[in-house]
């Protein structure tokens, strides 16, 4: 119901939110491979930390196809949406990022399901564009990933 309610919103923010989606996607992919080459990891948890911000059952397949650790990548992505359902207002906020649409669209790309139920706690709008971006970017990153994740490796 919130995102029918929310629907012209979608169509008003389609480019800004078109491109704020991809970034953040592969900003989240990047930053958690660069994380894991600084500090020395291995492989195996580069690979499953690299799908940490996509939801457990789509991190699970995806850790199947790219040869993650299951157990890893399920973990990386319930901390990932933990940290972001505790801090993800707080840092935005701190950032002086106001706009609804912003907000939801941040958490629900970076902190998927955990983060789209904080982002409803800050308001319908926040919680309907939360929602909608964690499924588009669990789609964005199941679809690229295999892709792109051998040019960052």
């Amino acid at each position: 119901m919130p995102l029918y309610k929310n629907r012209n919103l979608f169509s008003l923010y389609f480019t800004p939110a078109f491109w704020g989606l991809i970034t953040g996607t592969f900003a989240t992919v990047f930053s958690a491979v660069l994380m894991a080459k600084l500090l020395h990891l291995g492989r195996v948890v580069m690979v499953s930390l690299s799908i940490k911000s996509i939801t457990v059952p789509v991190a699970i397949e995806v850790a199947k196809t790219i040869s993650g650790s299951i157990p890893m990548s399920a973990a990386f992505v319930i901390i990932t949406g933990m940290f972001g359902a505790m801090f993800g207002p707080f840092i935005l906020t701190i950032m002086k990022v106001d706009h609804p649409f912003a907000r939801g669209l941040s958490i629900g790309t970076i902190s998927h399901g955990i983060g789209t139920a904080a982002a409803f706690k800050e308001g319908e709008m926040q919680g309907a564009v939360a929602g909608a971006a964690m499924c588009l970017s669990a789609v964005l990153t199941s679809c690229t990933i295999p892709y792109i994740l051998p040019f960052f490796i």
